[in-house]
């Protein structure tokens, strides 16, 4: 489903951003929706490495990974 959406730009990102779409002889639109999917993406990356910067200093995650590694070692030894 596709929704239309109205938005202001300032003339240099609007100039940049049809510099862009003429170098990859794509539309704009396809040039938005790519910078948005990678925005999103590098967002979603920097929430996963924050979490795992929060989770090293809290010891009950550190203990349940410690558990869950003996267990593998258990299983993969047997």
């Amino acid at each position: 489903m596709q929704i239309t959406y109205t938005s202001k730009l300032p003339d240099t990102v609007l100039k940049e951003l049809e510099t862009v779409a003429s170098k990859l002889k794509t539309s704009k639109k396809d040039v938005i929706e790519t910078a948005l999917n990678l925005y999103f993406e590098q967002i979603k990356k920097a929430e996963y490495v924050a979490s795992f910067k929060k989770a090293k200093g809290d010891q009950e995650i550190i203990e349940l990974s410690e558990d869950g590694l003996d267990d593998y070692l258990k299983m993969i030894g047997e």
